[in-house]
């Protein structure tokens, strides 16, 4: 099964769609989970970056490889 799971999470919009256009760059779908309830400081996970699970792990090292 290829459900969606977490890759990151972000403080912001801004930092998620950046890492959101990033993975599509390289050929990773994601979705934003709480982006525009967390505009309202309404949610304590930030908002979540989500990929199909058999992109996970690429995606977590294209992520882990793009941070200063």
């Amino acid at each position: 099964m290829n459900g969606l799971v977490l890759a990151e999470s972000y403080n912001t919009r801004v930092e998620a769609d950046l890492a959101r256009i990033f993975l599509a760059s390289h050929g990773i779908s994601g979705v934003l989970f709480d982006a525009e309830i967390a505009s309202y400081g309404f949610t304590a996970g930030g908002i979540r970056l989500m990929v199909i699970e058999q992109d996970l792990a690429d995606a977590r090292r294209l992520l882990r490889d793009s941070s200063p």
